[in-house]
């Protein structure tokens, strides 16, 4: 009987790619990029449950961390750590691991990815307990470093969500909350920073944005929290408090500076 290929190693729709001129290549990436999005909207309800559940830990105090290997993991690590700055929150609110650490980033990390054990090591550095949420994320759904980890956070009481890109994947069966985008296979075979890469993304955004939000984050629609860590940003809240407070430039900027965000200006002016 033969083995049915998960979606994510299933060959491409297009052959003889070297063949094509680079119109060609770059309009059939952009055909098979607007699978994404509707893989996204089946999976909202997933997505949602998710969500809730780790709003309601953190309410408690409780972190969300995420693990995953290759691009997966750095696609965990690079949603993390730009909650702080955009969202003013501790660096411990939400902690991306990447199997074979930091230097995996940039480069490969022979094997690291396939070590059963790593990841709870590397999460019981951050002592990672029962009020906290964990996140596995790997398109293909059957990463051990990510099952792994996740089965031994069960384990010691901690919810697990996963996100990957194969229906039914070993992944979705070890994590409370499940969220899986089918986005069908890659337009170079088997290449997952691809479109799994974009829909993981995607995914990213919207979990810990919406966290964030929920949390009480985000005012109106403003980053009122943000960082003011270089000048972009700095004349984004004067922008802010110019349009919310009726300012002038010059008074928005000195009352920012003084106060150190938007969100302590707006709470001033009520006083």
């Amino acid at each position: 009987m033969e083995t049915i290929k998960p979606t994510t190693e299933q060959a491409s729709r297009y052959d003889n790619l070297e063949q094509m001129n680079v119109a060609q290549l770059l309009r059939h990436m952009n055909t098979e990029d607007k699978s994404v999005p509707a893989a996204i909207e089946q999976a909202l309800p997933q997505i949602e449950k998710f969500v809730n559940a780790t709003v309601s830990k953190m309410k408690k105090g409780g972190r969300l961390f995420y693990i995953g290997a290759g691009t997966s993991g750095r696609l965990g690590v690079l949603d993390a750590s730009e909650c702080p700055p955009t969202f003013g929150v501790p660096d411990n609110w939400i902690i991306g691991l990447i199997a074979g650490g930091d230097k995996a980033l940039r480069k490969a990390v022979e094997n690291a990815e396939d070590d059963r054990e790593q990841a709870w090591k590397d999460l019981q550095q951050y002592y990672i307990d029962e009020n906290d949420v964990l996140l596995g994320i790997a398109a293909s759904g059957t990463t051990p470093y990510v099952i792994g980890g996740m089965t031994k956070a069960r384990e010691h009481g901690v919810i697990c969500g996963s996100i990957c890109c194969n229906a039914g994947a070993p992944l979705s069966a070890a994590a409370d909350f499940p969220i899986e985008l089918v986005v069908g296979p890659e337009f170079v075979t088997g290449s997952t920073r691809m479109k799994a890469g974009t829909a993981q993304k995607l995914a990213l955004n919207m979990i810990s944005t919406s966290i964030m939000i929920s949390l009480g984050r985000v005012k109106g629609n403003k980053m009122v929290d943000m960082q003011l860590s270089n000048n972009k940003l700095v004349n984004r809240g004067i922008k802010m408090l110019m349009e919310e407070l009726q300012l002038d430039e010059t008074r928005a900027r000195a009352l920012l500076l003084k106060h150190g965000s938007v969100r302590s200006v707006l709470e001033q002016s009520k006083m």
